[in-house]
């Protein structure tokens, strides 16, 4: 897929720049031509000659030298390339980038492409989490950048978090995506997968048994079709798709905080299983028996996800999908859901244990939409994504 891409690679100063070493590598594996632009900051991590070295070309690195600017080099490296990839993009290079800064080589190539650009942020947890860089993702997002990670982990400082650069593979795979000419080329699409998990207490939640297998398989198809995915899951028992955007959250509350981040989209796919219900005082200490009896709970319901994104007045995508998990007139009840959320289809399937599929590897579905009810035979999970992407991308289309 990427023979013959030309790729323009920026490696920022972080200790994630030694990843690009391995990247480099992975992409010439796969027949990609690699310019490397090193930054100043870039090279107290990785050395120019490694980088040169492991591309097999020329190594960029001053926005000043007399000879590669003599017929203003920048500007013909910024738009020879089929991608410009930062990797790591720092917290530095995101503020720049948001702000329209050129400073730098790296941050002048940046400004000066009207190629697409895939980011792979990297940085310190607390950093990552600060108001004024989640501003910058949003305001990139915005702008039609896309981002592949950052994951959760260990950090080279002691802390633990996201923050952490995704692994050269699954950014090789976000650059296949990105290059992809499918269907869904230049779309973005949302996807909620997995559970949510609603806290009783330090030990103790209100879940149910999605293991987000479909969501995952779903965001993959997407994906391959050439969409730029988000992907927000619970705590899924299946490991994300590669070349997507992953945002982790454990309850419904923060799936919906990040679902409103990511917007706009031009399609959201709802298939998580959001709990309907959350514990209004949750103890912050492992609850005991007493013998007074049993502890008293009390509920209060989460908030609609699916519903708020449907009924949106403004910004709300072409098409929003719901799913319905139903153990007993699945048709009836998934219609009345599609009527009352709002939602331009509904993915419906039975999920009575005898079924095996809430879990399992298999499921069968029925598409609700306003043509009616059309019911698809009984199939693997993948098979289902595919050509559930299949229709997404025509309807879009």
């Amino acid at each position: 897929m990427l023979a013959g891409k030309r790729i323009l690679l920026i490696i920022g100063g972080g200790i994630a720049a030694f990843k690009s070493l391995d990247l480099i590598r992975r992409l010439r594996e796969r027949g990609a031509e690699v310019t490397p632009v090193l930054t100043r900051a870039g090279e107290e991590f990785v050395t120019p000659l490694s980088v040169s070295a492991l591309a097999g070309s020329t190594l960029y690195r001053d926005l000043f030298d007399l000879s590669d600017e003599a017929e203003m080099g920048h500007i013909q490296l910024s738009r020879v390339a089929d991608l410009v990839v930062v990797a790591p993009a720092t917290a530095d290079l995101m503020a720049k980038m948001s702000k329209g800064l050129a400073n730098d080589l790296a941050s002048t190539l940046l400004l000066a492409t009207d190629t697409p650009v895939l980011i792979a942020p990297a940085m310190n947890v607390r950093m990552w989490d600060h108001a004024a860089t989640q501003r910058n993702l949003a305001t990139l997002t915005d702008d039609g950048i896309a981002v592949v990670g950052p994951n959760e982990g260990d950090m080279a400082c002691g802390e633990y978090g996201p923050g952490r650069m995704s692994e050269p593979l699954e950014i090789v795979a976000a650059i296949e995506a990105r290059l992809a000419d499918g269907p869904l080329k230049g779309r973005r699409v949302l996807v909620t997968s997995g559970p949510t998990h609603e806290p009783i207490d330090p030990v103790r939640y209100i879940a149910n048994r999605s293991s987000g297998a479909q969501g995952t398989a779903l965001a993959r198809a997407l994906s391959a079709l050439g969409a730029e995915v988000v992907f927000v899951t619970g705590p899924a028992d299946v490991a994300p798709p590669e070349g997507v955007q992953v945002i982790k959250v454990q309850t419904a509350r923060q799936m919906l905080d990040a679902v409103q981040d990511a917007l706009p989209v031009d399609a959201g796919v709802f298939a998580a299983a959001v709990a309907d219900w959350h514990v209004t005082s949750a103890s912050d200490k492992k609850l005991k028996k007493s013998k007074d009896g049993l502890p008293s709970l009390a509920f209060a319901e989460n908030p609609d996800i699916l519903k708020t994104v449907a009924q949106m007045k403004k910004g709300r995508p072409s098409l929003v999908v719901g799913f319905a998990a139903e153990t007993n007139d699945v048709i009836e009840n998934a219609t009345a859901k599609r009527k009352r959320k709002g939602c331009d289809w509904i993915v419906a399937n039975d999920v009575s244990p005898e079924t095996g599929i809430m879990g399992g590897s298999e499921n069968a579905v029925t598409i609700i939409d306003n043509d009616g009810a059309d019911t698809w035979p009984r199939m693997n999970k993948a098979q289902v994504a595919n050509q559930l992407a299949a229709r997404i991308a025509a309807a879009l289309a």
